[in-house]
């Protein structure tokens, strides 16, 4: 595994994940979460192991690892060189909000960022938002035009509309040569404030176009702690009244509507059973987080990482720490033996090894299978 290159190529978009996502469950058509949407049956997953006082573990083979999709045990392997790969890098920060105040953290960053894109051919852009989102600088290969813009960023509104302006930056990356690596690196407060765009069509769009974030974050303001809920979708999965319960159940179960109750306890049984109840727990799960810390959520679902930072001191320090880490997972990839549509509940460790630390992806969102 290489040293020195920050591998945003390495982790930004494993797998062929293009396309929409598929319902979880009938019920959940419009609450679900996406993470990485896979058109083959190859899924990739990046693994970053070290001991409890953070060294990196070098030297497992994949027979070290235990990689269970929707509790089933797979079998899987370790990818080489992708590290190689060419990169575009959206990089979108926060000009409006507590973002204001945080604008002169930015400055001289130039040799940081030719340290994160590393030697690798690579088109970088940077997308500055508040309200709303806007380019700053299109896609270039000349990162020194997009650390000057960083260090002279104009000051924006009172909003923080993370969500619009992830969006947008997908928007931006459809643009980019296909054969590119495709990732945001987002310099943000963590939570979102006037976005028109909900959580799920922001991570739908995401995994559609084969993108992961990396997430750098100050603390929101504590009026922002009580946000708008809206934007976030509530259904649950069944009756408002619970999965069997006859009272509020849809039309299609209703019997005075010409619904069958009987298909009502199937379809609750269904999502009871293994391997749809990891899929209904993980979907449940990421979407309380994601109302709780926007940037971490979003970074987590889709395979980046999340860094808290107060000043440009700390900023630097979590940028360097990312850069060595990153480089060093191992990008483990398996073919489900359950290929089914929908969202898949990950789960990675090292076999017999509860003394080390293991950080991958959680999820993954399959849009079918392929022979």
């Amino acid at each position: 595994m290489r040293r020195g290159i920050w591998a945003l190529a390495i982790l930004a978009g494993l797998g062929s994940a293009v396309g929409a996502a598929q319902d979880l469950v009938t019920q959940q058509d419009s609450s679900r979460p996406a993470t990485l949407t896979v058109q083959s049956n190859l899924v990739e997953v990046p693994a970053l192991v070290t001991t409890k006082k953070g060294e990196v573990v070098f030297g497992l083979t994949a027979k070290d690892f235990v990689v269970t999709d929707d509790g089933a045990p797979q079998t899987v392997r370790i990818e080489q060189d992708t590290d190689s790969q060419p990169l575009a890098l959206a990089v979108v920060v926060e000009t409006g909000g507590v973002g204001a105040s945080h604008r002169e953290d930015y400055r001289r960053l130039g040799a940081i960022l030719d340290a994160l894109v590393g030697g690798i051919p690579h088109r970088v852009a940077l997308i500055g938002f508040d309200s709303t989102p806007q380019v700053l600088v299109p896609f270039t290969s000349d990162t020194d035009e997009v650390a000057r813009e960083l260090g002279h960023l104009p000051e924006g509104d009172q909003k923080a509309a993370i969500l619009d302006a992830l969006a947008f930056a997908v928007d931006e990356l459809r643009g980019e040569p296909a054969e590119y690596r495709r990732a945001i690196l987002l310099l943000s407060e963590t939570i979102d404030q006037g976005s028109r765009t909900t959580l799920t069509e922001a991570l739908r769009q995401i995994s559609d176009t084969n993108t992961a974030m990396y997430s750098f974050a100050f603390s929101s303001t504590r009026a922002a702690a009580v946000h708008e809920f809206e934007k976030f979708d509530q259904s649950e999965p069944g009756p408002a009244h619970g999965c069997f319960s006859k009272q509020g159940a849809d039309a299609e179960y209703d019997p005075k509507k010409g619904g069958h109750y009987s298909k009502q306890v199937l379809d609750c049984i269904s999502q009871l059973a293994p391997p749809l109840r990891f899929a209904t727990m993980a979907f449940v799960a990421a979407r309380d987080a994601l109302r709780k810390n926007t940037a971490e959520s979003v970074a987590r679902l889709t395979g980046g990482e999340y860094v808290r930072f107060k000043d440009a001191k700390s900023l630097r320090a979590g940028l360097i720490g990312v850069s060595n880490d990153v480089p060093n997972a191992y990008v483990l990839s398996f073919r489900p033996t359950a290929p089914t549509e929908g969202l898949h509940a990950l789960h990675v460790e090292v076999k017999g090894r509860t003394d080390l630390v293991v950080r991958a992806r959680t999820e993954y969102w399959m849009e079918g299978a392929r022979p």
